[in-house]
């Protein structure tokens, strides 16, 4: 067996709308079916008993690619990842696999496959498989890689609603929702949370100042310098005190409830082994409470008790606490509801001040605590009071967290009882926390959780109907989709929309490229919409990204298939017909929301059928008013749009309206039948988005495919009297269009300069000039700047093996280098003559062809 090729789809995907790890697994004959292994599933069983083998349809057998797979999902369920997708499809290659498992962190993903290679190795060799050692490893990963329990709530909350988000790091930065309409939090801080405001919250002294002067009881205190200015200052409040770091976090360092010399010493020195500034304040008797503070609500309150262990009779201190942390709700940290008792120095102290040690054994029902203060960082529990808010109270911590300046904030109150305000009981606020931790109130050691995630997306997104999207407009096709992308980027930014688009040469911001190079992929389109300056996105999104990696995005508003036709790249990842093509370019279609649009190709027959795949409704394009699919879905009353009496018309119902073709530059009024195409699908995709019909009719106006509007797509030039096109059409398909359109334009003598990608069948590169041998008088081939696998000289050799036989080519040269290619055609060329470029470095041919056109005035 051999794994390759091991990939993560992270977005909806050829397989599915998970997330997945996909590789490719070949198989020996004899690995084709395990049955065929002697004994080799008795010992894959006895390493792993969970695993679930299930066996293919059609009576398959199962081979060891389908035991990855069933491994890789096994593993991770094993372990609480809630993952339940998984397949296996053979490829055409015999024993070749591609095995796709779904995953809800990559590095889990990517561990469970390599653990589970592990597992059918050993099973295979009889050699062990530490079965224990390989969930404790996912489990940690997952542990330190997966959302805590504060961001996770408020993520599971977005999305309820509908609201996009991203993992900007692995830990708690969360982008929400695309574009202008996003959004952040880290934890419980959110993008509109003051940097002044927390830093005023981490000093506690001027917190108490601020709460003191806004009329919010504060225990007094002060600062102190040192150990003895402690003692100083106890003596002074008079009574107990607090000891705690003036600007500390999660109860670290704070011991409460000291009145002697020696304990306020003591207090002192823990203090400062966390902090170098140390507060005093007077000790307020009562219960510790912590209210959860959100906009202008108090959304959650919880009693908080200091760890503890109730005696059994038998069992002694250190065994009680103990048995606690074998509570599976007690973790590490945060990742779990509770915390694990800190069993330490403290601890012991606090036990000693009582009389007891670690070996004490405690009668049965007897209460031992084990601190003063009642965190959860160190074992403490939570008890929902929420419903039994004073009104006054409640005000009382808003208005704290609102003098503090904080958009979320934990109020830490001591009191007796949270039914009365704190003045009639003697009470105060005692601290005021930046990014508390959520756990307590999501899930109480006792009472119900709150839904705190939801207060905080509420307060984000104050609008009910908002989910923080943007328009998004994918557009996919063997030929035409960067053109048809340009247009409707343009048609946004008509309609006062600041957009982001990508394509096959960048990626652009407000018509400011912000990318170069091929950007057609996932990458692409998850950085346009992480820009906060976009307020709609086209996305190109070709063959490669979407088997590569998936989309960029979990779903679109309108989704635009241009066609789909051969040589686009047929052979490569197995995709090898043209029903797979249209399978994979179908994805974009797979993924329309609920309430947006399918634009699609009605005389495609391929395209066409994908219309049944649409979770949206769908717009149907094509040049023939009659074409049986449009004349079906016109009268259910549906969106159509087609050619007729020289206009672009878009009809629904008795509903009509007309963009003639005359009044669109980039159809040549209307001789260019793939730039009418091109417009009919932008115009649908506008209709789809429902921009007003003047906004359409000005953008198909203004327009032009030149080669700064659209490089490389049908760009023409005037060159001594003879016309110039260049274009980057690189497949039969494309060429059969370019021969079409050009053989409207009349001309004394036709010239084409071409070459072709190595990476694609030998047929469809002796198509290419089959097709162009019919049209031209002359054809100068060059070799493709990057071979792409193919030795020197086999490119042309193809190419010119296309000509065997052509109708009309009566001279064919072979010149080294595109721009001395170009050179030579433009040298050759008379007034009245044209020449078709096939452009292969897109920008740098574009401008050679632009200096040599300036040169010629």
């Amino acid at each position: 067996m051999e794994v390759s090729r091991t990939r993560a789809l992270r977005g909806p995907n050829l397989w599915s709308r998970h997330t997945a790890i996909e590789c490719i697994f070949a198989c020996a004959e004899a690995e084709r079916d395990i049955a065929r292994l002697p004994g080799f599933e008795t010992r894959l069983r006895a390493r792993f008993p969970a695993i679930d083998l299930q066996a293919p349809s059609g009576g398959r057998p199962i081979s060891l690619a389908h035991v990855q797979e069933a491994a890789a999902l096994g593993l991770q369920v094993s372990v609480g990842c809630t993952v339940t997708f998984s397949l296996t499809k053979e490829t055409l290659e015999a024993g070749t696999y591609q095995v796709v498992v779904e995953y809800t962190e990559e590095p889990v993903g990517r561990l469970a496959f390599e653990l589970a290679e592990t597992l059918i190795r050993a099973a295979l060799d009889d050699t062990p498989f530490d079965l224990d050692d390989a969930l404790f490893r996912l489990k940690d990963l997952d542990g330190d890689i997966r959302l805590g329990p504060s961001t996770g709530a408020i993520v599971y909350a977005a999305v309820a609603r509908g609201i996009p988000y991203r993992r900007l790091t692995e830990g708690s930065l969360v982008q929400f929702g695309w574009g202008s309409k996003q959004r952040r939090i880290q934890a419980a801080e959110t993008d509109l949370s003051s940097a002044i405001a927390e830093s005023i919250a981490q000093d506690k002294e001027l917190t108490k100042k601020l709460l003191h002067a806004a009329g919010v009881p504060v225990p007094l205190g002060r600062p102190v310098e040192d150990a003895d200015d402690a003692w100083a200052a106890a003596q002074e409040i008079g009574g107990p005190v607090v000891v705690k770091p003036q600007d500390g976090n999660q109860g670290k360092g704070i011991t409460v409830n000291v009145s002697t010399r020696e304990e306020v010493m003591n207090a002192y020195a823990n203090a400062r082994e966390h902090r170098r500034h140390i507060l005093v304040e007077r000790y307020l008797p009562g219960h510790d409470f912590r209210f959860l503070v959100v906009g202008k609500q108090l959304v959650a309150a919880a009693r908080r008790d200091p760890a503890q262990v109730i005696g059994d009779g038998q069992h002694n201190i250190k065994e009680l606490v103990d048995i606690v942390n074998a509570d599976p709700r007690r973790g590490v940290g945060h990742e779990s509801s509770l915390t694990r008792i800190r069993f330490d120095e403290i601890a012991i102290a606090h036990l000693a001040k009582k009389g007891h040690t670690p070996e004490t054994v405690p009668a049965k029902g007897e209460r031992v605590m084990l601190r003063n203060n009642a965190n959860l960082s160190t074992g403490g529990t939570a008890t929902d009071v929420t419903d039994e808010v004073h009104p006054e109270l409640a005000a009382c911590a808003v208005a704290a967290a609102q003098t503090v300046g904080l958009d979320i904030a934990g109020i830490d109150v001591v009191c007796q009882t949270v039914q009365e305000p704190l003045e009639a009981q003697g009470g105060g606020i005692v601290e005021v926390n930046a990014a508390p931790g959520l756990r307590m109130h999501l899930t109480p050691s006792f009472g119900k959780g709150r839904p705190i995630g939801e207060a905080v997306v509420n307060m984000m997104y104050d609008d009910p109907a908002e989910d923080g999207r943007i328009p998004i407009v994918a557009v996919t096709g063997t030929n035409g989709k960067t053109t048809t992308t340009r247009l409707i980027a343009h048609m946004l930014t008509v309609s006062g929309l600041r957009v982001g688009f990508t394509g096959t040469d960048g990626v652009y911001v407000e018509r400011r490229r912000i990318d170069t190079g091929d950007c057609s992929g996932p990458k692409s389109a998850r950085n346009v919409l992480l820009h906060p300056d976009v307020d709609a996105a086209v996305l190109e999104c070709a063959r490669g990204g979407m088997l590569r990696e998936g989309l960029g995005f979990d779903r679109c508003d309108v989704a635009v298939v241009t066609n789909v036709g051969v040589g686009d790249h047929l052979g490569l990842n197995y995709i090898t017909t043209v029903d797979d093509l249209a399978v994979v370019k179908r994805v974009i279609v797979d993924n329309v929301a609920e309430s947006g649009y399918a634009v699609l190709n009605a005389a495609d027959p391929m395209v066409a059928r994908m219309a049944g795949h649409s979770p949206g409704a769908v717009i149907f394009f094509a040049m023939d008013r009659n074409n049986p699919v449009m004349s079906r879905h016109r009268a259910q009353g549906k969106r159509v749009v087609f050619v007729e009496d020289g206009a672009i018309v878009a009809v629904q119902g008795q509903n009509e309206h007309r963009v003639p073709l005359a009044a669109i530059p980039l159809t040549r009024n209307g001789t260019i039948g793939f730039q009418v195409e091109n417009a009919m699908a932008a115009t649908a995709a506008a209709w789809a988005l429902d921009l007003d019909w003047e906004t359409i009719r000005a953008a198909l106006g203004s327009f032009v495919a030149d080669a700064t509007t659209a490089p490389g797509r049908f760009n023409v030039f005037g060159y001594k009297g003879a016309t110039l096109i260049a274009d980057y059409g690189h497949n039969p398909d494309a060429i059969q269009a370019l021969v079409k359109a050009i053989e409207t334009m009349p001309a004394k003598r036709r010239s084409v300069v071409i070459s072709a990608a190595g990476d694609r069948r030998d047929e469809d590169i002796r198509q290419q000039t089959q097709l162009l041998g019919d049209a031209f008088d002359e054809v100068l081939l060059y070799e493709d700047a990057c071979m792409r696998g193919r030795d020197e000289g086999e490119t042309i050799a193809l190419l010119r093996a296309g000509l065997a036989g052509a109708r009309r080519t009566g001279s064919v040269d072979e010149i080294k280098g595109e721009f001395i290619a170009i050179d030579t055609a433009l040298e050759r060329l008379g007034s009245g003559d044209l020449c078709l470029i096939l452009v292969d470095q897109v920008e740098e041919a574009l401008a050679h062809i632009g200096k040599r056109v300036a040169e010629a005035g």
